[in-house]
């Protein structure tokens, strides 16, 4: 019996050891396993998320639970409070490096568990997971660039892009250049910065599609230079997004280049010369020269520059023409003689004009008839037949005048029938000649004693010799 009771009490007393015991030494804190990754992703603007991360919380004990970020030293980072959150985490903004994913248990409170602090040193009743590795690679990375598009008409007028701009938030390479390319990639150019890249006059590439990108590169890269294609660059190489550059071909006359010219409406043919065209922006399937007045009415249209070249333009009379070059696809309407080359419809272009100046001036205009010779013999001589072709003759006042060989004036007949009166034989044995005249006020030729002292505006015709034997 009173071993029992021994035994008994020792029993008693080894429960209540354990109770004790238990009582020192409460339950501890354990995170747990997660399981996923690692991950490593590219830092290049993207967002970058986690995914598929587990946690294996059987063992797991605790009255509280985190998320958290470090880097690789067990700074912390962040402190998503779910596994929701984390998934939610973007790692591409934190540039690259390496972070560590955690799980984390604690009980009452723990100290050191924030922002800028070591998950390592967390003091109290705490407890990490296993980590997960997140590897951010810093990558060559151009960026983005906004602007246009652009859209251009080949016109010969240069054509400059403007107002392009660069984010280069998440640009990343120790080189860079902007590059411009056909459609297809083909390297036109290589500006190294943006005001080069918009001193570039794109009408020089003719009709067609130009794309623009920016570029950054780490070291020696192959297949960046002109004639190259920039999709097939080689190397740490990364094109930013294109921005496009449309050309497109529209009717263009050219220019020309000539004169002006400027000529005296006399009954002479005045041709103009010199002209030159600079094709090489022209384009349009058919063509042709026009002639107009100084309003656009169209007087003439030359086919070629060697009809425009024999085009009398004395015959136009006083006034001003001009001369264009016209290039024009398809049917057109309005061009034609007596239209205005203004008001032409359709595909259609003019070039600059050149000027003709028709000047009316005095002329005389020109005199038919003789020579006449006559005897000294007492016998009146008189002169007939003579007539005069006025068609180009211009001027306010008009005479008739009669000189000696030395160009005396013997006489000034008002009219032609008055010119018909004089007698010849009178004047003795010489040589007369007959002129006729056109004259302004300001000409003296009604009081000057010789020809060579008319002075003013006037202007003589050619003479018909009166030969007095």
């Amino acid at each position: 019996m009173f071993k029992k009771l021994i035994i008994g009490a020792l029993a008693i007393g080894f429960v209540a050891v354990s109770c004790s015991d238990d009582d020192d030494n409460p339950i501890a804190v354990n995170a747990g396993t997660i399981v996923g990754g690692p991950f490593t992703f590219d830092v290049d603007g993207e967002a970058d998320m986690v995914t598929g991360i587990t946690l294996d919380g059987s063992n797991a004990v605790g009255d509280n639970s985190t998320w958290i970020v470090t880097d690789d030293q067990g700074l912390i980072l962040g402190l998503p409070p779910t596994l929701q959150a984390l998934e939610g985490v973007n790692f591409d903004e934190a540039g690259a490096g390496t972070c560590l994913i955690w799980y984390a248990r604690y009980n009452g409170t723990v100290t050191g568990l924030e922002m800028g602090m070591n998950a390592n040193n967390v003091e109290g009743m705490f407890d990490l997971s296993n980590s997960i590795t997140v590897v951010r690679n810093q990558v060559v990375n151009a960026g983005t660039i906004v602007g246009g598009p652009f859209e251009f008409d080949v016109d010969g007028e240069a054509d400059m892009v403007t107002g392009i701009t660069l984010n280069n938030a998440n640009a990343f390479g120790d080189n860079s250049t902007w590059i411009v390319t056909d459609a297809q990639g083909l390297i036109l150019g290589l500006p190294p910065t943006l005001e080069a890249l918009e001193g570039v006059n794109f009408d020089d590439a003719g009709a067609g599609t130009c794309l623009i990108w920016y570029a950054r590169y780490n070291g020696t890269v192959t297949g960046l230079e002109m004639g190259m294609n920039a999709n097939d660059v080689t190397g740490m190489f990364d094109l930013s997004n294109a921005i496009t550059v449309v050309r497109n071909q529209v009717v263009n006359a050219g220019k020309i280049t000539g004169g002006p010219f400027a000529f005296d409406v006399d009954g002479e043919a005045d041709m103009v010369s010199g002209i030159t065209q600079d094709a090489t922006n022209a384009f349009g399937d058919n063509s042709t020269w026009i002639v107009t007045d100084d309003q656009g009415l169209i007087l003439g249209l030359p086919p070629t520059l060697q009809a425009v070249e024999g085009v009398n333009f004395d015959d136009a009379g006083v006034g001003t023409c001009l001369i264009w070059y016209a290039r024009y696809n398809g049917t057109v309407t309005g061009l034609e003689m007596g239209m205005n080359a203004n008001n032409v419809g359709g595909m259609f272009d003019l070039s600059n004009p050149i000027t003709v100046v028709r000047n009316q001036v005095v002329n005389a205009g020109k005199i038919s008839g003789g020579p006449f010779t006559f005897t000294v013999d007492a016998t009146a001589d008189f002169v007939s037949g003579i007539t005069l072709d006025a068609t180009n003759a211009f001027g306010t006042n008009s005479t008739w005048v009669i000189t000696d060989e030395a160009g005396a004036i013997l006489g000034r007949p008002g009219s032609l029938a008055m010119v018909e009166g004089v007698d010849f034989n009178a004047a003795g044995v010489g040589k007369c000649f007959i002129w006729y005249a056109r004259y302004e006020n300001d000409s003296n030729i009604t009081t000057a004693a010789t020809v060579a002292e008319i002075t003013g505006t006037f202007d003589l015709s050619n003479s018909i010799e009166v030969d007095r034997q």
